[in-house]
């Protein structure tokens, strides 16, 4: 009798810095959700991550609860993954105080986020902000993931996870699985509406450089009428075009059309008609979404019940890991 071969653990987090943009959604989210069904998978809101910079307390609380029940409107299904807080399970907290004391502030201090951090919030350089990656590898080796779905952003903290995995395999004998990264179908890059040079951003502090998933239909349209182009009025995907390119990209990802189809369609047609179809298409792919999470607003215990059955599920597996991992480390275990 042929047995069914295990199927591949991947895991990925997104920090509830503010509500998810058509950016994060068609380059990472619409990805997530076509992973649920040939993997096993740990989707994360990093809360824990999130107050390295200075937070308002009830405004992360509402954030972290939006960005999981976005998760569950683009379609992530709580019961074929486990969605969960970060904060919830305090083994990520445990392990990460181990793994300090096997990382080394060499690595740290090679680490470009951190530089980049430090740079925009220099009045507050915290010790959590320098050890940020040691957090990233403690959630990624707590759950044996295999894969990890990574941005050019993050692979550094892959890198150091890895190096961290392996100096501790190499001194214990195997205890965590070493993560590879996920190199899936890449998804739609989207600019910035106003500034095209530079890629969509949830921290945007220009709103009109970006749209969000839970926009009304009227405000979707007037930004992506009010997006960069330029003096041609040709519709185009060139280089010297960034503003139309991302016009293209964007209706590209939402209709699945290939660009040239895109092209040919708006062949002749001035940029007004061309803006108006793209952000008919963005309104009509983000409206199913904007109504499922008015469906999960009025509906607290069931979303409550994902939330609790999530960081149960999350800190069954991570409690076997953290374990495995005190016992290597000489710490006597728990009289129970």
């Amino acid at each position: 009798m042929e047995t069914q071969e295990k199927r591949k653990r991947i895991y990925s987090a997104m920090q509830p810095s503010g509500l998810i943009t058509l950016g994060n959604y068609l380059g990472a989210l619409n990805n997530w959700v076509k992973l649920q069904d040939d993997y096993d998978c740990l989707f994360c809101v990093a809360n824990m991550h999130a107050i390295t910079v200075r937070q308002d307390p009830a405004k992360l609380r509402k954030q972290s609860r939006d960005l999981l029940m976005q998760f569950l409107a683009v379609g992530l299904d709580p019961q074929k993954n486990i969605i969960y807080y970060q904060s919830h399970v305090p083994q990520h907290a445990e392990l990460s105080w181990i793994l300090n004391c096997y990382t080394y502030m060499g690595e740290l201090n090679r680490m470009t986020q951190f530089k980049d951090k430090a740079a925009k919030h220099a009045d507050n350089i915290n010790a959590g902000l320098y050890t940020y990656p040691v957090l990233m590898a403690a959630d990624i080796l707590l759950y044996q993931a295999d894969l990890v779905p990574v941005g050019e952003d993050q692979r550094q903290h892959l890198e150091i996870t890895r190096d961290i995995a392996e100096r501790f395999n190499n001194l214990y004998g195997e205890t965590f699985v070493v993560p590879d990264a996920y190199i899936g179908k890449v998804g739609a890059r989207i600019m910035a509406l106003q500034e095209p040079d530079r890629k969509m951003s949830k921290s945007d502090e220009n709103k009109n450089n970006t749209i969000t998933i839970l926009d009304e239909p009227a405000q979707i349209m007037n930004k992506i009428k009010r997006a960069m182009t330029d003096s041609e009025n040709e519709v185009r995907f060139a280089p010297e075009k960034p503003g139309i390119s991302n016009l293209l990209s964007i209706y590209s990802a939402v209709t699945g059309k290939t660009i040239a189809e895109a092209e040919k369609e708006f062949a002749g047609v001035g940029y007004g008609t061309f803006k108006t179809a793209v952000g008919e298409a963005v309104v009509a792919r983000l409206e199913p979404i904007r109504t499922k999470v008015s469906d999960l607003e009025k509906n607290k215990d069931y979303l409550d019940a994902i939330i609790k059955e999530g960081a149960q599920k999350a800190e069954r597996i991570a409690s076997r890991t953290l374990e495995k991992a005190q016992k290597k480390v000489g710490f006597p275990p728990k009289i129970r």
